[in-house]
């Protein structure tokens, strides 16, 4: 990775009435201690902490792709990390699971020539949410696809609020009721404020009980291509 290829956007964002500043930048390996933590601290148990980021994980991470290595820092301190690798994708048969795209998250199967910038992990700190931390970390990995040319943006969302309602809608008509607005999930409404939008439900997309192990996958197309 030459110095072009370096992530560095410095700026202000307003944090509880005060004006602190904040970067977005590429991880390194000094920053691996505190992004576990980060990891700790969004899925606390009884999530298991064996699928925290290890320390092997992130060195992976910035070995194969270190472009789509992202953090964000809020007056010093690391707030919020984003992970994504390169693949190829055919829209004509999109399913597959997170563990088969990402490589169990070591993202070994980053593929330099691929087409397709995918998400594996955005992560914000509880107490730095709200600030729109997660929405500035999406568009600066929108600058990551323009740059590189890519077609897209992709990555499979967490439906969380899907457990509640599955005895009376299909993972289908759940997000198409969460897209007109009718009912809020902490991840796709998210997800739709970042500009992406759904294309496909993948079944057994992630071990997850609230969403009942779906996941969408959702897109934002590069408006140069």
């Amino acid at each position: 990775m030459d110095n072009t290829s370096h992530y560095f956007s410095d700026f202000y964002i307003n944090a509880n009435g005060k004006t602190v500043s904040a970067v977005i930048r590429n991880y390194k390996d000094q920053d691996f201690d505190d992004l576990i933590q980060i990891q700790a601290e969004c899925f606390p148990p009884p999530f298991p902490s064996d699928l925290w980021w290890s320390e092997e994980q992130l060195k992976s991470h910035i070995h194969y792709f270190p472009e789509g290595a992202l953090c964000i820092e809020v007056d010093g301190e690391l707030a919020g990390s984003l992970t994504g690798l390169i693949i190829n994708f055919d829209p004509d048969h999109p399913y597959h699971t997170w563990e088969e795209v990402t490589d169990h998250g070591y993202i070994k199967t980053h593929d330099s020539n691929g087409d397709t910038l995918y998400i594996v992990d955005i992560s914000v700190k509880p107490k730095f949410r709200k600030l729109g931390l997660g929405k500035m970390l999406m568009e600066a990995m929108y600058h990551v696809v323009i740059q590189l040319n890519l077609k897209r943006l992709l990555g499979g969302g967490r439906m969380p609020g899907y457990q509640q309602l599955a005895e009376k809608l299909t993972p289908d008509e759940y997000i198409a009721e969460v897209v007109r607005g009718n009912y809020k999930d902490p991840v796709i409404s998210f997800l739709l404020r970042c500009g992406r939008k759904p294309i496909a439900v993948c079944e057994n997309y992630l071990e997850d009980n609230e969403s009942l192990n779906y996941g969408v996958l959702m897109e934002w197309k590069n408006p140069f291509k």
